[in-house]
């Protein structure tokens, strides 16, 4: 296990430096400057705000600087919020972007789950139509649609009738913020209906195939019941494929999105990223982009390991047991 761990973990590193150094190349090739935008500045201000910033110095320099603040944990300074380091910016916001993340990742799985396995059991009858209706719409509707209807369906409409009919004097669901419990409803389904459409269709085709193993049959053979067969023997095995998919799902969710916290107006990560990219923010740009990268590279391998703890046949070496 050391041994698997100890590779991981370098390969882990060595794909982060290659980001890191895409990330960095890249931000040069963006055009203008973060320091004029629309404004006029001085030739000889521009200068100072650049050998300020480090700007000034040759490109092979400025990679080995940023390299050297990296191994520190620094991040650097925002080109556009002043006096605000990009480490700071992260923490603020990573919070709303995380607990968004979070409860989407729970109603994607939790729901997706339930509706893969009630669809397996269920094969060819109506509660399989149902499921696999919803797996279409979660699948094939863009999240920022989803999130549009329901703001208005719930968010306005059947608010507005709740108002009326019992004399509330606030939005049962509200359409944006992210301050109470009732902000923390529409967000997180909007969010979490892609993965749990993908969750309910991989957990469903997996408990189809588990269920058709000569081992299951002999369950059944035995007398054991269809309960036991399902929660001792089924799924435990089919989940396996779904705990493999929850690597770079995780990362997602747990990262927000873009689209979602700016239709919502919550103050995640992806207001950030999307003004650093108008604005040119080299800095903030590139944290963020490390940021997600290093997100997603850890869940990818917390998830590796759960593998080989979840089904014990495999090994952590690669080779089946």
């Amino acid at each position: 296990m050391i041994r698997y761990l100890t590779k991981r973990i370098i390969l882990s590193i060595v794909t982060l430096l290659v980001l890191i150094t895409a990330t960095f190349l890249l931000m040069q090739l963006l055009p203008g400057d973060p320091f004029t935008g629309e404004k006029v500045i001085k030739p000889e201000i521009l200068e100072n705000m650049k050998e300020k910033y480090g700007l000034d110095k040759p490109l092979y320099i400025q990679y080995f600087n940023y390299l050297k603040n990296l191994l520190h944990g620094d991040l650097g300074d925002s080109l556009n919020f002043k006096n605000r380091s990009v480490n700071a910016i992260i923490s603020e916001s990573f919070k709303y972007s995380f607990e968004l993340g979070l409860r989407a990742l729970i109603f994607g799985i939790i729901g997706g789950l339930i509706i893969g396995i009630i669809a397996s059991i269920n094969r060819g009858k109506f509660l399989d139509s149902i499921s696999i209706f919803i797996a279409v719409i979660g699948v094939s509707v863009p999240s920022f649609i989803i999130g549009a209807i329901i703001q208005y369906f719930l968010g306005y409409m059947f608010s507005a009738y709740l108002k009326e009919a019992l004399g509330l004097t606030y939005n049962f669901f509200p359409i944006t913020g992210w301050e109470s419990f009732w902000h923390k409803l529409l967000p997180p389904f909007a969010l979490g209906m892609s993965a749990l459409a993908s969750i309910s269709r991989l957990m469903r085709s997996s408990m189809l195939e588990v269920l058709g193993l000569d081992y299951i049959k002999t369950a059944k053979a035995k007398g054991l019941t269809s309960k036991k067969v399902i929660f001792k023997h089924t799924i435990r095995n089919a989940i396996i494929p779904v705990i493999t998919y929850l690597g770079p799902l995780t990362a997602m969710l747990l990262t927000g999105t873009f689209v979602i916290e700016q239709i919502f107006d919550i103050p995640g990560l992806g207001k950030h990223f999307v003004d650093s990219v108008r604005t040119n923010d080299y800095t903030l740009l590139s944290g963020l982009t490390i940021f997600y990268g290093a997100f997603l590279i850890s869940a990818i391998v917390i998830v590796d390991i759960l593998y080989g703890i979840i089904d014990p046949r495999i090994r952590l070496d690669g080779k089946k047991g």
